[in-house]
């Protein structure tokens, strides 16, 4: 089982979580390439140590990525997705700038999106069993616990 941890603020203590899914602009398969899938781990490291966000469990599949965040409820959940949204753009594409052409210089990942809030219990755990079974093929099945 996954360690829960509270947030803790002044005189507050919290448990607030959400899943995430990001599509990949004109559904490219990027993220069948290891390299692609890793850097993206360590930029959402970054995003940790930098904000008070905490990414649980991360699942690729070819053109979209799921992630369980955990965060403080001084975030509504649009600023943790615009914030995870455009740091890892910016990051990918200073690092891959090739990865540009295959999109036609444009954005790297699709508008919009997908969050929606987690209870703990039950609920989290069938997310948590969803991301970790996502990927068409089994062998560019790419899993992450941060925990």
């Amino acid at each position: 089982m996954e360690e829960d941890l509270l947030g803790k603020s002044a005189h507050k203590v919290f448990k607030i979580k959400y899943h995430f899914v990001f599509c990949i602009k004109y559904r490219k398969d990027l993220f069948l390439e290891e390299k692609y899938v890793e850097f993206l781990k360590e930029i959402c490291k970054g995003i940790e140590e930098r904000y008070s966000i905490r990414f649980e469990t991360m699942g690729f599949d070819e053109d979209h990525v799921h992630f369980m965040i955990q965060t403080y409820p001084r975030f509504s959940p649009s600023e943790v997705f615009r914030v995870v949204k455009s740091i890892t753009a910016r990051k990918l594409f200073e690092k891959y700038p090739d990865i540009k052409k295959e999109l036609w210089g444009g954005e790297f990942w699709s508008d919009g999106g997908f969050v929606g809030t987690v209870g703990e219990g039950i609920n989290a755990e069938i997310i948590r069993k969803y991301i970790k079974n996502q990927g068409r093929k089994p062998e560019q099945l790419k899993l992450v616990d941060f925990v």
